[in-house]
């Protein structure tokens, strides 16, 4: 199973619970995962993490990090505009589409292997709502895709502080 973040895991994840100088073992732990293949970010994703200059960009930047944990795939654009198109909807405007953001690419390296990946993301499933308002659980519930949680996602690969020990 290959775990595919959403930017806002690891932007709340450093911001609130796990902040990288105080729980370096998260972040290490995310690295090493990366290395074995179970977490990957895509470049639409990684991109925003990049974008910045406080410590989760550093983190991001850093050769080694970016090396295990970049997603070597390029999206495919038939699968975005079905995620976007059926998803979202067919007619989003302008600004819908920029509130959509990148989105539509996590959700759509989810559908090229469904049964092998799981998207992470600190959305709350909404239901009621619809078209660029619509929260990455209940897209990928439009797909049939799994969708995680941090603390589910966390349980889910065993994180523990002393992982190194285990």
């Amino acid at each position: 199973m290959i775990y595919l973040l959403d930017a806002n895991v690891l932007i709340d994840a450093n911001r609130d619970y796990y902040a990288i100088d105080r729980v370096p073992e998260f972040w290490a732990w995310l690295v090493y995962q990366g290395i074995i293949d179970a977490v990957k970010i895509p470049i639409e994703i990684y991109e925003e993490i990049k974008d910045g200059d406080d410590a989760l960009a550093l983190w991001a930047k850093d050769n080694a990090t970016e090396d295990a944990l970049l997603l070597n795939e390029a999206a495919d654009p038939t699968v975005v505009a079905t995620i976007t198109n059926e998803g979202y909807a067919a007619d989003l405007k302008d600004d819908e589409i920029e509130k959509v953001g990148r989105d539509p690419f996590l959700i759509s390296y989810a559908m090229i292997d469904p049964n092998d990946r799981t998207v992470v993301t600190t959305e709350v499933s909404r239901p009621t709502r619809q078209r660029a308002n619509r929260h990455i659980p209940d897209v990928c519930g439009t797909f049939e895709l799994r969708c995680r949680n941090t603390f589910e996602f966390v349980r889910e690969l065993n994180f523990s502080t002393n992982w190194q020990q285990n």
